[in-house]
């Protein structure tokens, strides 16, 4: 069986706006991450800058198996100190895209999530897994660090926990995630599907602009200072206003508003 792992793109048609599928697919190697894949991947992620009508972006693995197994092994074991910088780069300009990409991203964790596939998932802003997957960093066991997008984690779990997963490898449950905050939303598999759609519904609730200007500064408030963060904000929620979708939206609300009789739940908010 090949260990070639093709990543995909479609796209999905809803009533409320277009969303995204990014697929790495070759389930009977538990999706793996080849060069030739993460290449593809990057190219998938950037060209949705370009897709103006995407409101969200799903990131998942084929079959029910694996998110993602992580990085072949024969890959790793072929590397030396300059190809292996290479590689590396691979991964973080995969995830670097995944958190450049213009709209929210939603990782749906089917099962494994190991290594470079846990650093994907980390990249992406809210993740909803199936309570059979499992997850761990155990790049030391293999002789190497986790590095790249594994600086996400102690931003996730906290420094503490983050430790525990690149420093002893050892594999944590769907719910132990979640209890550290790494998951968002742990479901049964059969109910995963769902999840994601009631959570994409959720986001095409928002405005679209709204939604992108969210996206660019949830990404700054991880990166910069905090009064850098501050400023940003104010100039983002003042430039919302350029357009008309605020004005839309809340006069949409108040005419909702009037239609809910006195002493509802909804008058009341």
């Amino acid at each position: 069986m090949t260990a070639t792992t093709r990543a995909t793109l479609s796209f999905e048609s809803r009533p409320k706006g277009k969303v995204a599928r990014l697929t790495l697919d070759n389930p009977a190697k538990l999706n793996i991450l080849t060069p030739d894949a993460l290449l593809r991947l990057t190219d998938l992620v950037r060209s949705l800058q370009n897709e103006k009508e995407i409101r969200a972006a799903v990131l998942t693995g084929a079959g029910t198996k694996a998110f993602c197994g992580g990085v072949d092994i024969a890959t790793l074991g072929g590397l030396n100190a300059a190809s292996a910088r290479e590689f590396i780069t691979l991964i973080h300009e995969a995830c670097a895209a995944l958190r450049a990409c213009p709209v929210p991203v939603v990782a749906r964790i089917n099962g494994w999530c190991i290594g470079g596939a846990l650093e994907l998932a980390a990249a992406c802003d809210l993740r909803i897994a199936a309570d059979t997957a499992s997850f761990s960093m155990p790049e030391v066991r293999l002789g190497i660090p986790s590095v790249v997008e594994a600086a996400l984690l102690p931003r996730l779990v906290g420094s503490g926990r983050a430790r525990w997963l690149v420093m002893t490898g050892e594999a944590i449950s769907a719910l132990q995630a979640s209890q550290w905050g790494l998951i968002d939303k742990v479901v049964k598999p059969k109910q995963l599907e769902a999840t994601l759609n009631s959570t994409l519904d959720l986001i095409l609730e928002g405005g679209p602009e709204a939604m992108r200007a969210q996206k660019r500064l949830c990404k700054l408030w991880e990166e910069a200072p905090l009064a850098e963060s501050v400023r940003a904000s104010i100039d983002e929620f003042a430039a919302s206003y350029e357009s008309e979708e605020p004005r839309k939206r809340i006069d949409a609300f108040r005419r909702a508003r009037k239609k809910v009789k006195p002493g509802s739940p909804r008058s009341r908010g």
